[in-house]
């Protein structure tokens, strides 16, 4: 672990590092913060370091006695594969700076960037909504995505009868004729459960997956703060989703299943139990997450329910350390030696690999 110490910065103001997992400031900060979100807990912090080794770091201009008024959160991801590197945050589909300000914003990304030279690390990354940061700036716009929310506050009513007619509510409806068992909860079980359906999502996809360590630590570390759903036929898993919840939203982050029995419908009847749940709770908004532009298939059953999108930036500096080209190509050659490996082997990779990539 570093020892980081503050720095001055062209500005009128000074930089501050923290760690937010120990800093008692940082979960009421996180709390009352309007962009804060699941990603900024110390829930899902901890659960990315106990899993890949990376280091959680905030820096902010509030000083050490001071109330947290502002922070930029990052981990620092360090590998002998791919490089050291910082990043803001690793297998997150976002993550908003909590600034007030774009002149808070420039001191922080500042801070950062010199941060990065002197300590050694090939680039630092970024993924937020707001397209503030211009070419003057130490970050540039790398790529962009689709990241889709469902406005929660309609009655129950009224969002049923905004989702897709044949797509959705017909296969909701279908479900629920089906011998399904519906199941949800933070068990062992469930874990295991989900786990084996992800492992089979992502062999279909010719994708190694995350390590089953990965999905028992968000349950350990976020407690209540997490949900496994899982629908079965005849005690055989078919499909599964995760959802998280921080504030007035519900984030899905995971979806598996078992293509032989895509007909039953089961994922469209899992996302409604979600969907009832959070309205029960008092939740406002469902939050789909992010898409790659190009995975036309998956957008198109995000607005299915409703969904609106709007852009979600990934930004990097220095933009010459990795091509979005080059890494998109990295990606289909991964694909197709993927999809002639075991499944066992390909769970292996899972636990090897993802630990660089993030």
């Amino acid at each position: 672990m570093l020892k980081w110490e503050d720095s001055g910065m062209d500005s009128p103001h000074t930089v501050h590092t923290l760690d937010p997992l120990t800093d008692p400031r940082w979960p009421g900060f996180v709390e009352q913060h309007p962009a804060a979100s699941v990603f900024h807990t110390r829930g899902w912090l901890r659960a990315l370091q106990v899993t890949y080794g990376y280091e959680p770091l905030a820096v902010t201009t509030s000083g050490p006695t001071e109330p947290l008024t502002n922070a930029l959160l990052f981990c620092v991801v360090r590998s002998w594969v791919t490089g050291d590197r910082v990043v803001s945050l690793p297998f997150t589909d976002h993550c908003e700076p909590l600034v007030d300000n774009i002149h808070q914003l420039r001191t922080l990304c500042a801070h950062l960037e010199t941060l990065r030279r002197t300590q050694g690390w090939k680039y630092a990354e970024m993924r937020t909504s707001g397209a503030f940061l211009d070419a003057e700036e130490a970050l540039r716009e790398c790529e962009v995505y689709r990241w889709h929310r469902l406005d929660l506050r309609p009655s129950l009513d009224a969002l049923y009868k905004g989702f897709h007619k044949s797509c959705i509510r017909r296969r909701i409806r279908h479900a629920e004729r089906q011998p399904l068992r519906y199941e949800e909860g933070r068990s062992e079980s469930l874990v295991r459960s989900f786990y084996a359906l992800i492992v089979l999502t992502r062999s279909r996809q010719h994708l190694p997956p995350q390590p089953f360590e990965w999905f028992h630590n968000l349950v350990a570390y976020m407690g209540e703060d997490v949900c496994l759903r899982v629908a079965c036929t005849q005690d055989r898993p078919v499909a599964g989703i995760l959802t998280m919840s921080h504030g007035k939203t519900v984030y899905y982050k995971y979806g598996g299943s078992d293509a032989e029995f895509h007909h039953l419908g089961a994922t469209p009847m899992l996302f409604w139990q979600a969907i009832q749940a959070a309205k029960a709770s008092g939740r406002e908004l469902l939050d789909f997450g992010r898409s790659d532009c190009e995975n036309r298939g998956l957008i198109r059953f995000k607005e299915r329910w409703g969904a609106q999108g709007v852009p979600l930036t990934l930004w990097r500096g220095p933009i010459h350390e990795v091509s979005p080209a080059l890494e998109r190509m990295k990606m289909r050659l991964t694909k197709i030696v993927c999809a002639s490996v075991p499944l066992k082997m390909l769970v292996f990779a899972g636990r090897l690999m993802y630990r660089h990539v993030g």
